[in-house]
């Protein structure tokens, strides 16, 4: 099936969006202390916030590099329970919109990022990586 010109601009537009996203939330929970403390607010230890920057870059490259889809589905997969953790974690402890609502908006930069991806991935080199080299 040809690829949608339009398919894979969108894909590079919304992907290159949210990896910005995550790449500063990445830097603003290593560098700044406000996030430090908003991170203490909701109960989780210093560690997890190194832990999860780290994750996160590594996701950001997973998902801008060309690595083989099955890396690339497990950085989706992680930053999907990023997000939807953060969302919890906000509305648990009462926080309102202007707390949760980067979260949600991301979720929806990561939403439109999987779809276009999924579209543009053959589901057999999704599910078998050489397959594609051995039709040849």
């Amino acid at each position: 099936m040809p690829r949608s010109k339009g398919v894979v601009i969108g894909f590079w537009i919304v992907t290159a969006l949210f990896c910005l996203q995550m790449g500063f939330t990445a830097y603003a929970q290593l560098r700044f202390p406000q996030v430090s403390e908003a991170f203490t607010h909701l109960g989780f230890p210093a560690y997890f916030r190194v832990e999860l920057s780290w994750a996160k870059l590594l996701g950001v490259v997973l998902l801008l590099a060309p690595v083989p889809a099955r890396l690339k589905e497990w950085a989706y997969a992680g930053f999907a329970i990023d997000l939807g953790s953060a969302l919890v974690a906000h509305l648990s402890v009462g926080d309102g919109p202007e707390a949760w609502g980067w979260a949600a908006a991301t979720g929806v930069l990561w939403g439109l990022s999987y779809f276009f991806w999924r579209r543009l991935a053959t589901p057999a080199s999704i599910v078998f990586p050489g397959l594609a080299r051995l039709q040849r």
